[in-house]
């Protein structure tokens, strides 16, 4: 099948891309660091430890509770945070502006739509679910949905098969370095999202840049015509 023809393919993650989650996750942060008996933390300080998994968070956040987290065990601290952020991570999350105009818009244009999130796939689905975007993505690859994840090219390019894209035809939207590497290292153009979280610096690498969701049907185009 000619490169033209083969769909072309819209992938995006979702912490900081398609959903403001932090209000969620900072406060499971806080409710999970509390339950120890350690303070609590502020929502600013959550968002630079977003973006690399559950585990990765945890970790920074016992690391910020100090000497006094030093007993505590980690896996049991992830298995802790996710008891409490799963029921209740849409608590507070809401897609960012303009998200749903992106989606449909693309859409209309021919374009598959894929998640690819380093949260595991079962809570991604339920969040996809409960924001009313259940139908809409071909694929959600989680970060326990192959053997390893963003930054890591086989989370993205398994993600594409499932959607049954191809890289040369895929663009990945994110707000974090880990989904410009992997875009790198799977040769995939990649669009990072300045709304969110990550620092202007993630920007480095990537294809284009855009400030809004509303820019994105746009500026994929422009990066793959149809």
């Amino acid at each position: 099948m000619p490169s033209q023809t083969q769909p072309r393919l819209a992938v995006f993650d979702m912490d900081g891309t398609l959903l403001d989650s932090l209000p969620d996750l900072a406060a499971s942060a806080d409710r999970m660091l509390r339950s120890y008996g350690l303070p609590g933390i502020a929502p600013d300080l959550v968002r630079a430890m977003v973006g690399d998994g559950v585990a990765a968070l945890v970790r920074r956040l016992l690391a910020h509770a100090g000497e006094a987290a030093t007993p505590i065990d980690a896996n049991e601290a992830v298995q802790r945070y996710m008891a409490d952020y799963t029921p209740r991570s849409t608590e507070q999350s809401r897609l960012f502006p303009g998200t749903d105009y992106a989606l449909q818009t693309l859409r209309e244009k021919g374009w598959r739509l894929a998640v690819c999130t380093n949260k595991p796939v079962a809570a991604a689905t339920r969040i996809i679910d409960a924001l009313g975007l259940a139908g809409v993505f071909e694929a959600i690859g989680g970060g326990d949905s192959f053997p390893a994840r963003k930054p890591d090219p086989i989370h993205l390019l398994g993600t594409i098969q499932q959607a049954h894209g191809t890289p040369l035809r895929s663009v990945m939207v994110g707000d974090h370095h880990n989904d410009i590497a992997a875009a790198e290292g799977a040769g995939v153009r990649a669009i990072f999202a300045r709304w969110g979280y990550g620092r202007p610096e993630m920007e480095a690498g990537a294809t284009a840049g855009g400030d809004s969701m509303t820019e994105i049907p746009h500026l994929a185009g422009e990066l793959i015509p149809a």
